[in-house]
């Protein structure tokens, strides 16, 4: 069955676009999309890294090389998107970057602020606003987005005030588009993730700050859990949204942080 004939009526499978598909939880979503039986359309900065996402899965993609903080990339994005196959039924907004891990505030250049800012927060409304643009106006008419929050939209690590910060506006960013979309079946969401095992969260295993200034090994959890957690979230009829779920490995010191 191809993504015009389900065309998102069912609310279960349809047309997606993923951000940062080339790595880490974007690839494994991904792969756990198209195993539903959805078209995914790959964004990411890296060709090559698309392209070896998707030669481990099977099912319809587009690939799209995308940077999330030009406006034009996006543009022709979901351009290509809907060129492609006629409609949008999923964003899934993960593509991000940690930014200078270990930097004291005075110290963080303010190039460094600005490509955290641009690529996690004005990346993330860019795609949000073209695909709100698309669900809007086709038909049926509707969708959902999810964004990728972070447990650090809740509590910050030690030295990661740019990642935190922007973490922070995607929750206000979340709210405000589940609002907006009311009217216009579009349903918006948040998954905040803490730990999944990825090349971003490798060092976990090593050692990472903590609040008391120690260095301490984190538990981790299988990325694949994220995935599966995203794929419910998505398939979802649009009558019904988790407006924020919270995924993490369990032993992580997230409750009770600090």
């Amino acid at each position: 069955m191809n993504a015009k004939e389900t065309d998102g009526r069912d609310g279960r499978t349809g047309v997606a676009v993923v951000t940062g598909a080339g790595s880490g939880i974007g690839r494994a979503v991904t792969r756990e999309l198209l195993r539903g039986g959805w078209s995914v359309v790959l964004a990411g900065r890296r060709a090559e890294t698309l392209e070896e996402t998707a030669r481990a899965a099977d099912g319809e993609t587009l690939l799209v090389p995308t940077d999330v903080s030009q406006p034009a990339d996006v543009e022709a994005l979901f351009a290509a998107a809907v060129g492609r196959f006629g409609r949008l039924d999923l964003l899934f907004n993960n593509a991000g970057t940690s930014g200078p891990g270990g930097v004291p505030v005075e110290e963080l250049p303010y190039e460094a602020w600005r490509h955290v800012v641009d690529t996690n927060l004005n990346g993330a409304f860019l795609c949000a606003q073209a695909a709100y643009r698309q669900m809007k106006e086709q038909t049926p008419q509707g969708g959902r987005i999810i964004n990728n929050g972070s447990v650090s939209a809740h509590v910050p690590r030690p030295r990661s005030v740019a990642y935190t910060a922007t973490k922070h506006a995607l929750t206000g960013l979340t709210k405000s588009l589940a609002l907006d979309g009311r009217p216009y079946r579009i349903a918006v969401g948040q998954i905040d993730i803490g730990n999944a095992a990825t090349e971003m969260t490798e060092r976990m295993r090593a050692g990472v700050p903590q609040a008391n200034g120690e260095i301490a090994p984190e538990p981790v959890m299988d990325v694949a859990d994220v995935a599966r957690t995203v794929r419910h979230m998505a398939e979802l009829p649009l009558e019904a949204n988790v407006q924020f779920a919270t995924v993490l490995a369990t032993g992580m010191p997230y409750v009770g942080r600090g």
